[in-house]
């Protein structure tokens, strides 16, 4: 049985912890888009302290996913996933030997816990998603891309849980103060999914053993948690209650599956 909570989920900042379950639980932390000290209060009022984490997998280097990940590492020595591209964007900073490479659909076993590895279309040296498996349950987490290939899809296919990106509303998005070239960035292939094209990625992996689908990675100025809502409710035949919205601040309950 898996259990994950999103520490907070936007431009901001994006981390998300992702735990097995047994006697000696592994805890993962997927992004660590945040300070030092935000991290430790978040993890905090999640149950957790820094020394509670085991390993930190990091899907990008953009500001918001790299965050502390180098401090958090050194002072706390907690083992450090990421592709070889995202190290080489970041200047390829010492991590004193607690720096894996991960690489696209090469699975990584962390002792309970099976992540895979999956390339993704952004604007980003070698960006990696990735789904966890504890053998009975399937986590996927999926933000920060401009669509879905069939190589995304194909991943996440069988999720009981799935942490979608749902970033802004095309008309939001048209009608807002955003430069043209910034409009066409965060709207492109290689930017981020509006709330549609989530909706298309939902329906497309949905099955009746999803028990969980978050939204996350909502833009503050172009969305609305009310929108997305909406949007992935429709397309999934369930109510808009249904559909958990990760907060840029708090980000999500403990969701277990």
């Amino acid at each position: 049985m898996l259990r994950f909570k999103s520490l907070g989920s936007g431009s901001g900042g994006n981390a998300t912890v992702v735990e097995s379950g047994g006697l000696l639980p592994f805890r993962l932390l997927v992004d660590c888009g945040l300070g030092i000290r935000q991290l430790t209060f978040r993890l905090a009022q999640s149950g957790l302290q820094p020394e509670d984490i085991n390993a930190v997998f990091i899907t990008h280097e953009h500001g918001d996913h790299i965050g502390c990940a180098h401090a958090l590492a050194l002072r706390y020595r907690i083992p450090v996933w990421m592709s070889q591209g995202t190290y080489s964007a970041i200047g390829s900073p010492d991590f004193d030997g607690l720096l894996h490479i991960a690489r696209d659909a090469r699975a990584i076993d962390m002792g309970g816990l099976q992540v895979m590895p999956f390339t993704v279309p952004h604007d980003a040296r070698e960006p990696l998603q990735l789904s966890c498996n504890d053998g009975s349950s399937k986590l996927g987490i999926l933000t920060d891309l401009g669509h879905a290939t069939p190589h995304v899809i194909a991943h996440l296919q069988t999720c009981h849980a799935l942490l979608l990106e749902s970033n802004h509303d095309t008309e939001l998005l048209d009608q807002s103060a955003y430069p043209h070239f910034l409009k066409r960035r965060v709207s492109g292939d290689y930017g981020h999914l509006s709330n549609t094209a989530a909706a298309a990625i939902a329906s497309a992996v949905t099955h009746g053993g999803l028990k969980h689908l978050v939204a996350a990675h909502l833009s503050a100025k172009n969305n609305h948690p009310c929108l997305v809502q909406d949007v992935l409710s429709s397309a999934l035949g369930c109510l808009p209650g249904d559909i958990l919205v990760a907060d840029p601040a708090s980000g999500t309950p403990w969701l277990q599956f």
